[in-house]
């Protein structure tokens, strides 16, 4: 893809260079934040907040780096400090504030936030061995379930085009929105098992001309390596 933050390297030109942003159109870029502590343990997160490991800190100045000098008409994030702390590099690179959204957070998972696959498997048998035959979130107890998180992350991204018409969004969220946002476009729901690898600190982009949305990049993860 061509790279969103305009760096001067010969292997990486900024996109659309000759253009004005009015000529644009419009894109989310999608950055999931940077590998959390509880990433690294296999920890359940949901709507816990659990702030970013070394790792992840390192994955920041990553997207930072990759995303110096770009020319953005938005900058939003989720509200939980994994993504706050992701943000925090990016925004000093372009003097920018991200938005917090609170409907940017990732999908409530009840009462399995914070447990390990096998603490979900010796607290909850029944549930997990529903959710193994088929998952979904609604068996989660206590969670937001399915359609309701599909509606949140439908409407926050409709918002955010019908916002700006065009030129480039940074959008710092979490694996579960990113998959669902491009669901929208793929024309699939999310039941609980998630189609797209969407990696800590990567980047994907999704793109409206008119009324036509287009997925143009997915889980790029070049600044990483």
């Amino acid at each position: 893809m061509s790279n969103p933050g305009g760096r001067a390297q010969a292997q990486r030109a900024a996109p659309d260079a000759l253009e004005t942003s009015s000529q644009r159109p419009a894109r989310l870029l999608f950055v999931r934040h940077g590998q959390s502590t509880w990433n690294g343990e296999r920890r359940i997160q949901g709507q816990l907040d659990p702030p970013l490991s070394a790792l992840g800190e390192e994955q920041a100045s990553c997207v930072a780096e990759r995303l110096e000098g770009a020319d953005l008409v938005g900058f939003y994030a989720s509200d939980l400090q994994r993504c706050r702390d992701t943000a925090a590099p990016i925004a000093e690179k372009l003097a920018m504030r991200p938005v917090t959204l609170r409907t940017l957070r990732e999908v409530d998972l009840g009462r399995w936030e914070g447990k390990t696959r096998e603490e979900l498997m010796r607290e909850y048998p029944a549930e997990w061995e529903r959710w193994t035959r088929e998952p979904s979130w609604d068996i989660v107890p206590g969670g937001e379930g399915s359609e309701p998180f599909e509606k949140r992350v439908h409407r926050v991204v409709n918002r955010l085009f019908d916002k700006h018409a065009s030129g480039d969004v940074l959008v710092v969220t979490h694996g579960g929105v990113i998959q669902v946002a491009l669901g929208m476009v793929a024309g699939r729901g999310s039941t609980g098992l998630f189609p797209f690898l969407i990696e800590n600190g990567s980047l994907t982009v999704l793109q409206r001309s008119g009324d036509r949305l287009v997925i143009t990049a997915v889980n790029d993860t070049c600044h990483l390596s």
